[in-house]
């Protein structure tokens, strides 16, 4: 692994750990739907873009299908899932959460792609939900109906990435990654566009929001997933997945600069339980 790639990993962390600060500032002016469709909108448009000055296709006509499934449970959904949440809960919530993510994935390969299923991985699992459980129990929220429910969609958003991750496996593996990012992204936007005239703008539209806004959607999405999938033709897949041992630690270093979002011993106890978990179960195993 080049001393570059190191690099790209951290700056990728950075980038994503950034999002839920985006979206902490974002969904109480724009509202969930807006922050959510307007993020997909742009990045796909700029990654198309960026595909055609790679002389690259997305064949929309062809993978439209399959760029519905995926832009939808890769993305619209779970990012709308994330952006109401950010309307209840701390970003340092909200990334820990988040970095559950790969326990789904293996969940789902284990019935889908037929993975083997190890003490390991069970053990992972475990450790993943009993961290949830502690980070809920953290005085750095008050528990109401709102934020349990907050944390509940959270919950459903990485449950959404893992299924997606599993159907890419088995529905897309022809498809270029770059054309995934930029095909998916930009269909879930325009399906969900007709949505935000049930939830239009929640404050007037300012300079200040509207750069915010494509900051968000051109670093978080179009950006990030040029570096990811850089990071993956260069690694592979299961050390450019490492990434998500860092996004925690970005998320709650950029939640207690920009947002003075208080971190506390539970939620750090907690934090380390879901890490515990995501290394059990994706740790490779050792040969017999």
């Amino acid at each position: 692994m080049l001393f570059y790639d190191y690099v790209l990993l951290i700056t990728l962390a950075a980038i994503w750990g950034s999002s839920f600060i985006f979206m902490r500032v974002l969904a109480p002016a724009l509202g969930p739907v807006v922050t959510t469709d307007m993020r997909l909108l742009i990045a796909g448009i700029v990654l198309t873009l960026f595909l055609r000055l790679k002389n690259q296709r997305l064949d929309l006509a062809k993978n439209l299908k399959r760029y519905i499934i995926i832009g939808l449970l890769n993305s619209g959904i779970p990012f709308l899932l994330f952006s109401f949440a950010a309307l209840y809960l701390p970003s340092s919530i909200s990334v820990i959460i988040n970095s559950l993510t790969p326990l789904f994935g293996v969940f789902f390969s284990i019935f889908w792609l037929n993975e083997k299923i190890t003490a390991k991985k069970i053990s992972g699992i475990a450790l993943g939900i009993v961290g949830v459980i502690i980070i809920r129990g953290s005085g750095n929220i008050e528990l109401t109906p709102m934020t349990t429910i907050a944390m509940g969609a959270c919950v459903l958003a990485t449950m959404l990435y893992g299924l997606a991750s599993t159907y890419v496996k088995l529905h897309a593996k022809d498809i270029a990654p770059s054309a995934v990012a930029a095909g998916s992204q930009l269909v879930a936007g325009v399906l969900l566009l007709p949505l935000i005239c049930f939830f239009p703008i929640r404050v007037e539209l300012s300079l200040t929001i509207a750069l915010t806004t494509i900051a968000f959607a051109v670093l978080c999405s179009a950006i990030a997933y040029v570096i990811f999938y850089r990071l993956l033709n260069n690694l592979g897949t299961t050390k450019a997945l490492s990434v998500t041992f860092l996004i925690p630690v970005f998320g709650f270093v950029w939640g207690y600069i920009f947002l003075r979002e208080e971190i506390t011993m539970i939620m750090v106890i907690g934090s380390l339980f879901v890490l515990s978990g995501i290394y059990f179960v994706t740790e490779k195993e050792s040969p017999q």
